[in-house]
């Protein structure tokens, strides 16, 4: 009889500080895995052991370059040409994914997009954490194991702050349900920031809906690109006489001078996952990991057991 495990986790160039942590909370070793580059950028992937009959997840987010994207891509026409029993996605950061609609005449929808190539390549099931718009889960035709960062940093703020003058934050209206769900969690006061954009990346005006005079505010929100939201919601709250001002954000996507914006704003401090690389210096930044919670959505769904209560909101 075979004591080889039923599944491997193999990762990505660019997602091996996570899918590394992955296996150790797994007690697994990461799967090997070759990545060859060719001088002209292209590039060719090949599993070094055997896969057949396996379930074999890949961990891999796609995060600026699009090389990760098709790293992805090949790995999963790999195994599929390898025989795997099955092919699971772990993306924790699923790019494109604010391209969910058409909010103008003669755009693509990029997430749906992905989602149909990731499926077309042969994927049979995805994990991933807080995607941008909830709807992008029924642009699969496999099954999407949804996670939420919420149940890394719940824990997170009632053992490090005092609830007592705490208040639950969104920097955009879209992102109510997601502070309403964290308000009522922690039983604490909600307020809304409400802007306007004249186009993406910049903040024209912003307002505040409610009152932080005297709170401790955090901020909730998805991912933070720019920093230009996030920064301007907590520099406009403490002149309105918040105590203090803290964000929460499950992507650190961080492009550009935002951990520069970031440093010389009224934030007190901003968090985020691990699930892309922050690699800039910015003494305001804490990073959580979710390695454990992948681990565990991972070892359930080896084993057909609900993931439900993994979900705190």
């Amino acid at each position: 009889m075979s004591t080889q495990t039923p599944f491997l986790v193999f990762s990505g160039t660019n997602s091996r500080y996570l899918a590394e942590k992955i296996c150790n909370s797994l007690s697994c070793p990461l799967g090997k895995m070759n990545i060859q580059r060719f001088a002209d950028g292209e590039f060719s992937v090949s599993y070094e052991e055997s896969i057949r009959g396996r379930d074999v997840f890949l961990v891999q987010s796609t995060f600026p370059n699009s090389d990760n994207l098709m790293e992805l891509l090949m790995m999963v026409d790999a195994a599929k040409r390898a025989s795997a029993h099955s092919i699971i996605a772990v993306v924790p950061y699923f790019g494109w994914a604010r391209q969910d609609r058409k909010d103008k005449p003669r755009v693509s929808i990029g997430a749906k997009l992905i989602a149909d190539i990731l499926s077309t390549a042969g994927i049979n099931r995805m994990i991933t954490m807080d995607l941008h718009a909830d709807q992008i889960q029924g642009f699969f035709n496999v099954p999407v194991d949804h996670l939420y960062a919420s149940t890394v940093f719940l824990e997170h703020i009632k053992q490090s702050y005092s609830l007592e003058n705490l208040c639950i934050a969104t920097p955009d209206v879209g992102g109510t349900k997601r502070a309403n769900a964290y308000s009522k969690f922690l039983g604490t006061p909600m307020v809304i920031c409400h802007k306007s954009r004249p186009r993406p990346n910049e903040v024209a005006e912003m307002r505040i809906i409610g009152d932080v005079k005297g709170m401790d505010v955090i901020l909730v929100d998805d991912m933070v690109d720019t920093a230009g939201t996030i920064t301007k919601a907590a520099d406009l709250m403490i002149a309105k006489g918040a105590r203090s001002v803290r964000a929460f954000a499950s992507h650190a996507v961080m492009s550009g001078q935002a951990s520069v914006l970031v440093d010389h704003s009224a934030l007190s401090e901003i968090v985020f996952t691990d699930s892309i690389p922050y690699t800039k210096k910015c003494e305001k930044v804490l990073v959580l990991s979710i390695a454990d919670m992948f681990a565990e959505a991972i070892r359930r769904v080896c084993h057909d057991e609900s993931i439900s209560t993994l979900y705190v909101i």
